[in-house]
């Protein structure tokens, strides 16, 4: 066959690998938002149909010689092409391990799951969800066993959210993390929380924000619509349609505000991915690390920032008069960068959040190991939070049942959240030998910044492995000391 007609025909399987995951998308994005509560079982069988059908798309003799045949001829391939035929053959290698019957039940059980946890997270009874959960975890299991038999289970899985990363690396970063973080929160006694924190502040208000914040971010409404649901999120189709959400609480303005700044950072990757990439298989992020290193940038790196809080403060009084009437820059800042063990990941500090990610990593390693039964989940979740954040857990609803992502199947996740961090802070260390980032910032400018990581990060998609991408745009291979720096610059400030 031609090379011409057979990259036609890559192109074509491209696009409909992508039509079933849209479809499929569409339909996870409606239950977490606007879909009835007892609409679970019609989307189950609906989801089940449809990832047979993307199976049956990749999983066929067909696909598997029309990408042989373009990995033989690979030396006359573009850069381009030739990551799409890797990233298709390493997917097809993959899911041909995973019976079809498996394949389509897990969606089912999937689905099913992520209903159950809304549940149980509303009444704060993990025994709704157990059983599901234990199913999934099940799941999950073969479903690395499949992918491969050789690894840890646990390592297959954090590979597929971060090529190339294992537990040894992992438990590297986070010994390290730990003995620096460790005296520091020893020694730091945290201030009274201000009472304009839990002060009352219209949602209608709160969707104002949303929407101004928006726009200072630079999204393009046209093609970045948000939502709310229980627990934010942010859903990309493509370049031209990418969903975001957050989960508005009256007394405390600060969750939306920077859940909204964190998926916006989410959203601009997806939107910054290059134009002769949609809907193959390179656009999508590197990485899920270098993923959520684009939303913490923005979140914290951004969002925690001296110059773009002074810049936000005045929007802020205006919208929350009330609530902020004689509150001054100074006290705002202290407010949104102030450090204390807390119960929840998402409303964390900088500081802190790590610690979080550390007892989430502790405890899916011993569930995927089968060292811990997700019967005795909620007791080792509460006692690890005990001890590494000195912490008690009231109830499971701001305990073990506060994160959507195990109801997903999501196994090996969390820990790109701290990879992302500290990927955020070493962009942001290369990013200063190029803008004057404090006066951008202090202007509410973010279009520069935005620039900068759209021509060193987002535009190439998937292009590079995260550890090339980065190193191609810091000019270092991974550094963790510069998210160390951050954090111990942060706690000293607050």
């Amino acid at each position: 066959m031609e090379l011409t007609a057979m990259k036609e025909q890559l192109t074509q399987l491209e696009r409909e690998l992508h039509a079933y995951g849209h479809a499929m998308g569409c339909l996870s994005f409606d239950a977490a938002t606007v879909a009835p509560s007892g609409s679970s079982e019609a989307r189950g069988l609906t989801l089940s149909f449809l990832s047979e059908k993307h199976y049956a798309a990749l999983v066929n003799p067909q696909v598997r010689e029309l990408l042989d045949g373009l990995w033989s001829r690979r030396d006359e391939l573009d850069a381009a092409t030739l990551r799409r035929t890797q990233l298709l053959r390493e997917d097809l290698d993959e899911l041909t391990r995973i019976p079809v019957e498996e394949y389509a039940a897990y969606a089912r059980i999937t689905n099913e799951s992520s209903e159950r946890w809304r549940a149980a997270k509303a009444t704060g009874d993990y025994a709704v969800f157990e059983p599901l959960l234990a199913q999934v975890l099940d799941y999950s299991r073969r479903f690395a066993g499949y992918r491969d038999a050789t690894r840890p289970a646990y390592d297959v899985m954090l590979d597929s959210y971060e090529k190339g990363m294992d537990s040894a690396t992992l438990d590297a970063l986070f010994s390290m993390l730990r003995s620096h973080l460790t005296p520091l929160l020893a020694s730091h006694s945290p201030s009274e929380p201000p009472a304009f924190l839990s002060a009352c502040c219209p949602v209608e208000s709160q969707r104002a924000l949303s929407a101004y914040l928006m726009q200072v971010l630079g999204l393009d409404g046209s093609r970045c619509a948000l939502a709310e649901t229980e627990h934010p999120f942010t859903q990309g189709f493509s370049k031209y349609d990418v969903r975001i959400t957050t989960h508005y609480y009256e007394n405390a303005f600060l969750s939306s505000m920077y859940s909204v700044i964190h998926e916006g950072g989410h959203a601009l990757y997806e939107q910054g991915i290059a134009d002769e990439y949609q809907y193959t298989a390179l656009a999508d992020g590197a990485s899920m690390g270098m993923h959520e290193s684009q939303s913490r940038f923005y979140e914290n790196l951004v969002g925690r920032s001296a110059g773009f809080l002074r810049f936000l403060a005045p929007t802020l009084r205006k919208l929350f008069p009330e609530a902020l009437d004689g509150v001054s820059d100074d006290a705002l800042l202290r407010a949104a960068n102030r450090v204390e063990p807390s119960l929840v990941r998402t409303e964390a500090d900088e500081v802190t959040y790590p610690l979080h990610i550390m007892v989430r990593y502790d405890l899916e390693k011993q569930l995927v190991a089968g060292t811990l039964s997700t019967k005795d989940l909620p007791e080792a979740w509460n006692a690890l939070y005990k001890e590494y954040l000195g912490v008690d857990v009231p109830n499971h609803t701001v305990g073990v049942l506060q994160d959507m992502h195990w109801s997903e199947g999501m196994f090996g996740y969390f820990p790109t959240y701290a990879l992302g961090s500290a990927y955020a802070s070493q962009f942001m260390h290369a990013m200063r030998r190029d803008l004057d980032v404090d006066a951008l910032l202090a202007r509410g400018e973010l279009a520069p910044i935005t620039q900068w990581l759209g021509s060193h990060v987002h535009r190439y998609g998937k292009l590079y492995p995260p550890a090339v991408l980065l190193e191609r745009a810091t000019g270092e291979a991974f550094q963790p000391r510069y998210y160390v720096e951050h954090l111990q610059a942060v706690l000293k400030g607050c």
